[in-house]
């Protein structure tokens, strides 16, 4: 009898275990990627497992939005940074060298004011907050003046400013002994020079010092960076992610308010109730009455990046499991962002975050005026140093 020929396989790899034959192998790509607060999303395991699945690895350089956009992307096939200012940059310079990119908006986050309960409940006794509607006693939510909120910051308060311009400390309004903290009332942010999340508080910040209006030209925004330049720097610019401090079990004594992401919040909250049953009462959230929703953007450098950026925006687990990780999923079905979310957070008895269709919808200087009111404030290097 004549012995049996191998036969031969070209390009598929074949996967057997325990002498079992099973399903090929498919070819698993790398992706490279820089990434700021949205590598979140990619670095969830079960992210992980559903883009293996579909041939996908990523090998992420963790960095903030604006650090990505000023430096160079050869050999990557992917950027993210969080925010349309980063990405508009990073678009913006590769059209001039003839090297146009593809974005893709997979999910949006909007920017958030995280705190405490008693920071919360002392700033609604002062009228600067107000409780948003929810089930039970204790809302996890509030909208914040931001008038009123920078007024304290610049020591006016009911209409009436100190003789010197000194900003109000939270034990000074706290008339109930809640908080016992001699820090000044400002919201923390991460480092002005690298994080978006950072330079949207300063646009936020600076419409409403300016009248609710964005800076037209730029001496009027160099000016205007000035202005507001204690209002962010007093206590410091910490580099670290605000989320991370925000949540650890020393965040209260650290910063008792932080710019962050809403996603950041509501994933923190679907973790403790799958864990204990019970959102985290003591967390809660500020949503500014003057509003600016992040439109964070995959920015595609290559091919991989094209289809990489196409399947987060489409594939339906992903985008399920987007939600689960408290983004706004953009969705492929129609659905506006956010709806999806608010059904997963009823499901799962997470009340569902809500704003008035009255808040002011604050407008970002253009690009150019506001790179110059970020070097101002953050008093960040020059574009082609390192930082």
């Amino acid at each position: 009898m004549a012995s049996a020929l191998p036969v031969p396989v070209i390009g598929l790899a074949l996967l057997v275990t325990s002498g079992n034959l099973l399903l090929p192998l498919r070819q698993v790509v790398t992706i490279e990627a820089k990434m700021a607060s949205k590598r979140d999303f990619f670095q969830d395991p079960e992210v992980e497992r559903l883009l293996m699945k579909h041939g996908f690895r990523m090998h992420i350089t963790n960095m903030g939005s604006r650090e990505i956009a000023q430096q160079d992307h050869e050999g990557y096939d992917v950027v993210f940074p969080s925010g349309q200012p980063a990405a508009d940059l990073i678009s913006r310079e590769r059209a001039r060298a003839n090297r146009p990119v593809l974005l893709y908006r997979p999910f949006v986050s909007p920017i958030v004011l995280a705190t405490y309960r008693d920071y919360a409940e002392v700033l609604t006794a002062e009228g600067v907050a107000q409780r948003l509607p929810g089930p039970g006693g204790r809302p996890l939510y509030y909208t914040l003046d931001m008038r009123k909120f920078i007024d304290l910051a610049r020591g006016k308060r009911n209409d009436v400013r100190r003789d010197a311009d000194n900003g109000y400390r939270w034990d000074e309004i706290d008339r109930d002994d809640r908080v016992r903290n001699g820090n000044k009332i400002l919201a923390q942010t991460s480092d002005i020079c690298e994080a978006n999340s950072a330079g949207t508080y300063l646009g936020l910040v600076a419409f409403v010092e300016h009248g609710n209006d964005a800076p037209d030209h730029e001496a009027e925004a160099e000016q205007l960076a000035r202005k507001i330049k204690p209002l962010l720097v007093e206590q410091g610019l910490p580099s670290s992610e605000r989320a991370e401090t925000y949540l650890s079990p020393d965040g209260q004594s650290i910063a008792p308010v932080s710019v962050i992401y809403e996603h950041q919040f509501l994933a923190h909250q679907i973790r403790h109730q799958a864990d204990k049953g019970a959102t985290d009462d003591e967390r809660v959230l500020l949503y500014p009455s003057t509003r600016f929703v992040t439109e964070p953007q995959l920015v595609a450098l290559t091919d991989d990046g094209a289809r990489l950026g196409e399947l987060v925006s489409k594939d339906p687990e992903l985008q399920h499991r987007a939600m689960e990780l408290g983004f706004r999923a953009r969705n492929a079905t129609g659905d506006a962002a956010g709806d999806a979310l608010t059904r997963f957070l009823t499901e799962r008895r997470i009340p569902v975050p809500t704003t008035s269709f009255d808040d002011t919808r604050a407008v970002l200087p253009s690009l150019p005026l506001l790179e110059k009111m970020i070097e101002i404030v953050g008093d960040c290097p020059d574009r082609t140093g390192s930082r």
